[in-house]
């Protein structure tokens, strides 16, 4: 099932609960972390960016130059809006949604939306290539929208001009990672696309802010003293040297917090999967 609006295709993408992140416990993966489950409603999608005649179109103006097929890198997150709201505000965008339920928006993809159609086999986004996304950029998972809608902007200084983007990695298209893209100012090879969404009007349901940190050092302690303080002691004991492990116990102590320190930066038990019906309210605190 499609919509046609303004000469643009929108591809159907079913409702869908979509884990987003990663449990691995290592710090590296920190900005990953919390992994969590979004449920996203029925909504429409481009299956591919949009091209500099697919805007033109759009706008109801004609395009200048050789049309093109490939998409248009000269697109901000400004004018992504704008086109939006000149969508939004065409009969034809009225004719379009008069059959569906509730209130519906277009906009760019959210980070969930963007997923759940990826996994539907719905869009398609070129290897080396960077999508804008609705949400506000962020240092990890907490405060995410459970429920795919964008995530706001709630940060002060350079990051508040920023809009969250998806980049798939220029070889393997299975690879993708989140990075941020200037609100206002075009980059090379930073694509968009528009999604016909409906508007959430409930209250929304987030991922916890807080941690709980007392778990998280409890953790911390046992697996520093299993995986580096213990065998520090124990590698001398077992060659012989056991005066040593009396006599030199601070540099023991010292190499153990070391070693500790650097298996905890890629290994560490993976961490439970965040249940979108696990949590009640963004005030809980989960051991992420």
């Amino acid at each position: 099932m499609s919509i046609s609006l303004c000469g643009l295709e929108f591809v159907a993408v079913n409702e869908a609960t979509t884990v987003l992140g990663t449990t691995k416990g290592g710090w590296v993966y920190a900005g990953q972390r919390p992994c969590y489950e979004a449920k996203t409603p029925n909504f429409y999608v481009l299956p591919s960016p949009l091209t500099e005649e697919e805007v033109a179109n759009a706008m109801g103006v004609k395009a200048e130059g050789a049309s093109s097929q490939q998409p248009t890198e000269a697109l901000t997150s400004s004018e992504l809006g704008e086109l939006a709201h000149h969508m939004m505000n065409t009969p034809e965008f009225d004719e379009a949604t008069k059959n569906l339920d509730g209130a519906w928006e277009l906009r760019a993809l959210t980070q969930a939306e963007w997923q759940a159609a990826r996994d539907q086999r719905i869009l398609t986004l070129q290897n080396g290539f960077t999508e804008r996304l609705a949400d506000a950029p962020s240092s990890n998972n907490r405060g995410a929208m459970m429920d795919g809608r964008p995530r706001p902007n709630e940060l002060l200084g350079p990051a508040s001009t920023q809009k969250a983007a998806i980049a798939v990695h220029p070889r393997n298209e299975t690879i993708t990672a989140i990075t941020s893209v200037p609100f206002d100012r075009p980059l090379p090879k930073v694509v968009a696309r528009l999604a016909l969404t409906p508007v959430r009007t409930s209250e929304p349901k987030r991922v916890p802010e807080h941690t709980d940190r007392w778990k998280n050092v409890r953790s911390e302690l046992l697996w520093t003293t299993v995986l580096g303080i213990v065998p520090s002691f124990l590698i001398p004991v077992l060659r012989g040297m056991g005066d040593y492990a009396t006599e030199g116990w601070v540099n023991l102590l010292f190499g153990g917090l070391c070693a500790g320190f650097f298996t905890g930066a890629i290994w560490r038990p993976r961490r439970p999967v965040l249940r979108y019906d696990d949590v009640e309210s963004s005030s809980m605190s989960v051991a992420q």
